[in-house]
């Protein structure tokens, strides 16, 4: 594989330590198989999430050094309020710790019993919150999503067909429609320009104010550009502005394209509801002008949200992770198609067709990249997205069983992708010796962070 080169210059290095096959296998055995429970200092390419793990740039490090630490009012905030209104175009804008607090706030102020949250595809935290708040998540991408070689451009796009017949039937019950951009449940596949204005156009119809997940918007946003007829050579801001000018707010974590460790925000039009939120934010995260966070780490956020529309950082953000994805392609690694923004999804149902679903396809192949190479991914699959019928108290298996390769930004070389490449070609060559697993120990909620496993 040809990569084309970092567009950046390395001025400080941090150590990383390939364990000895022993230690690997004492790390599984103590972490109950559950890679999550595996220290970051015994992992040699730490693939587990592109969320905060981003190398932040010269100009965000000299920003930390321009905090103000003030209680109420740091000039911190001003700066990052500003960003967000420049380049989302929201009048409101509320800053937490991370995405999953904007979504806890956003949900338990709109969600009553009973309540239906369509989306192309929630992500496991979203789901969480709504469940945890009595409502139902209902997933409405279009069919292509559910088929891994399926080629498609888009195949983030919501079903719009599905998306009318459910509005039409159930309003009363929809208090809020979400997008999630990029679809990371259905492998960090982007969402079309025209999918969204028409799913923005069948929300206005019937009265449903529309938000947005925005944690990948500027990669969703090169992806129309490349992709979508009519798009090309657009700014990629201008496409940015268009796609939320659509929207009535958006929840953020800010640590996916914020391009920083920490942060997100929640923003709206709606100043009534914005209020209700601040007053729950003092509650939980702090002062409205603080969210969380300490004053530098939004100066962090505020310098970051603007380097990431830098379309030679997007450029080569979404071609490294390409040319990462053709290289297991060209192992004869079944991974989904086209390969997303962030992530290469390995399609662990193929690769592992001898091990069924009620056993874990994915886990067992997230075991095995940690075995083979100290590598750790995560599974996207029946462990995460699994459930119990409550009628008939069967299991209920994830419609694809994926292992997500999450890229952090400006982290890794394409020697370290190529690294895990040849991982992923000695585990293809002795994948018969892949044992399944089963759950030993399971919270009740998103039991993937903490279950313990046994390799059968």
């Amino acid at each position: 594989m040809v990569f084309q080169p970092e567009p950046w210059r390395v001025k400080v290095v941090e150590p990383i330590r390939l364990p000895d096959p022993e230690e690997r296998e004492r790390r599984l055995v103590e972490a109950g198989f559950n890679v999550f429970d595996i220290p970051a200092e015994a992992v040699f390419i730490d693939l587990l999430t592109d969320s905060g793990t981003s190398a932040m740039s010269d100009d965000q490090w000299a920003g930390l050094m321009l905090g103000d630490e003030s209680y109420a009012g740091a000039r911190n905030f001003y700066h990052f309020e500003r960003a967000v209104q420049d380049i989302f175009g929201f009048p409101h804008v509320v800053p937490v710790h991370q995405g999953r607090v904007a979504e806890n706030l956003l949900f338990s102020t709109l969600l009553r019993p009973g309540h239906i949250v369509p989306n192309n595809s929630h992500f496991d935290t979203t789901r969480a919150n709504v469940e945890s708040n009595a409502g139902e998540a209902l997933d409405l991408v279009i069919e292509e999503a559910r088929r891994p070689d399926a080629d498609h451009p888009f195949k983030g796009n919501v079903d719009l067909e599905r998306a009318r017949r459910l509005f039409e039937r159930e309003r009363e019950r929809i208090p809020l429609a979400m997008l999630t951009l990029t679809n990371n449940s259905g492998g960090g596949q982007p969402v079309s320009l025209a999918n969204i204005k028409a799913y923005a156009a069948l929300c206005r119809e019937h009265g449903i104010p529309f938000y947005i997940d925005a944690c990948r918007f500027a990669e969703n946003a090169w992806f129309i550009r490349e992709r979508e007829e009519g798009q090309q050579d657009r700014p990629v801001a201008d496409i940015v502005r268009e796609i939320f000018d659509l929207a009535d707010g958006c929840t953020m974590s800010a640590k996916k394209d914020g391009l920083a460790n920490i942060g997100g925000f929640f923003a709206s039009r709606d100043p009534e509801l914005v209020e209700t939120i601040k007053r729950r934010l003092v509650l939980i995260e702090g002062f409205p002008t603080y969210g969380g966070l300490a004053g530098r780490d939004l100066e962090a956020v505020a310098r970051g949200l603007r380097e990431v529309l830098d379309p030679e950082y997007l450029r080569f953000r979404v071609k490294q992770v390409e040319a990462f994805g053709r290289s297991l392609i060209q192992l004869g690694i079944p991974v989904i198609r086209p390969v997303g923004g962030h992530a290469v999804y390995v399609d662990a149902r193929a690769f592992l067709p001898e091990i069924p679903p009620s056993r874990f396809p994915a886990q067992a192949l997230v075991v095995a990249l940690y075995r083979q190479g100290a590598v750790r991914g995560v599974e996207i699959g029946s462990v995460m997205f699994g459930r119990t019928d409550p009628d008939t108290g069967d299991p209920v298996y994830a419609d694809l069983e994926l292992v997500r390769l999450a890229v952090p930004r400006r982290v890794y070389t394409n020697s370290h992708l190529q690294y895990v490449a040849t991982v992923l070609e000695a585990i293809r060559d002795q994948r018969d010796r892949l044992k399944g697993l089963e759950i030993v120990h399971q919270a009740p909620v998103l039991r993937h962070f903490t279950a313990r496993f046994r390799e059968l």
